[in-house]
């Protein structure tokens, strides 16, 4: 009998909710630490987690033994968890509704985990606002405006 094979690369990206609560540069690290955790423990592999003080990239290589709802919900409610619970956001932290999911093939890893990781950089040139839109057309993605994330650079 013949099993069955596969890789599914995934770049997941979701916002902060409020202003007031961002991700600050000083406890980024833990946060994205503690996310790669939620990953792995989930039997999935974290490639890259990493953000901005306002938005998060997550690239893994996703298993697909769970819904990538359930994925995402997850490591939303756990990260949210663990900043309220660490205090580390002067204010209560959520992230708002709703990801972006973007599925690349296994060439190109190393260029999207380098993306990922020089988020800080990046953004010195690129507002989230235009990365995300752009990853909306570059992969043909429908979208209403009405619908997208609230961006902190309006």
């Amino acid at each position: 009998m013949a099993n069955t094979y596969k890789r599914i690369l995934l770049h997941i990206v979701f916002a902060v909710k409020r202003r007031e609560a961002l991700l600050q540069k000083e406890w980024r690290g833990r946060l994205f630490e503690y996310i790669a955790g939620i990953i792995n423990e989930r039997k999935h592999y974290s490639y890259a987690v990493n953000g901005h003080f306002d938005h998060i990239h997550i690239f893994l290589d996703y298993k697909g033994h769970e819904l990538i709802e359930d994925l995402v919900r997850e490591i939303k409610k756990s990260s949210n968890t663990f900043i309220n619970n660490e205090n580390l956001s002067p204010k209560k932290f959520e992230w708002q509704s709703g990801y972006g999911v973007f599925s690349h093939g296994y060439s190109d890893r190393d260029t999207v985990i380098k993306y990922v990781m020089n988020q800080e950089n990046h953004h010195k040139k690129k507002t989230f606002r235009e990365e995300y839109f752009d990853f909306l057309k570059k992969n043909e993605i429908e979208f209403k405006d009405e619908y997208i994330f609230e961006f902190f650079d309006d």
